[in-house]
């Protein structure tokens, strides 16, 4: 009789599991294309992707020089671009991502241009992809190749079912 009733409390229990709930707090009173919080709940896979670098854009240049990759906003697209076939291979997209970590080179060669991350960032975020990611945007002084002026990281959430 007992294994009876563990039985069914474990069916029950099974057929009560919570599907996914991703919830994306804006920030009061602000446009601004990020989310405040994101709270992820429920029956989710989460993914984390690791710091991506900018594919090379001209073969020509040198390799360890931002001419080999682009300027900041190029260099966004190509990041974000990568990133978006990573996750579609795991059956995921942009609208998954929950959070973001971008690392901006700030140096006296390549002063931060946040302006210029923004307009690549908002290609894929905001607009027509309404679901915006917790974010955080930090300037170092260098990052592994002297070419590299963004590297990206993300974390994405997806129901499991």
């Amino acid at each position: 009789m007992k294994y009876g009733l563990l039985a069914s409390a474990i069916l029950l229990l099974g057929s009560s599991v919570a599907q996914a709930d991703i919830v994306r707090y804006p920030i009061p009173n602000s446009t601004f294309p990020i989310a405040q919080a994101v709270r992820v709940s429920g029956d989710a896979v989460t993914y984390y992707v690791s710091g991506q670098v900018p594919p090379v854009i001209s073969r020509d240049a040198d390799p360890s020089s931002p001419q080999a990759y682009g300027d900041t906003k190029t260099q966004t697209v190509g990041v974000l671009n990568k990133i978006k076939q990573i996750l579609e291979g795991q059956g995921l997209g942009m609208a998954d991502v929950v959070k973001m970590q971008v690392f901006l080179v700030h140096d006296a060669r390549a002063p931060m241009d946040f302006k210029a991350f923004m307009e690549g960032y908002t290609q894929f975020f905001g607009g027509t992809q309404p679901n915006l990611p917790a974010r955080s945007v930090v300037g170092i002084a260098a990052l592994a190749n002297p070419g590299f002026l963004v590297e990206i990281e993300v974390v994405a959430a997806k129901d499991s079912k």
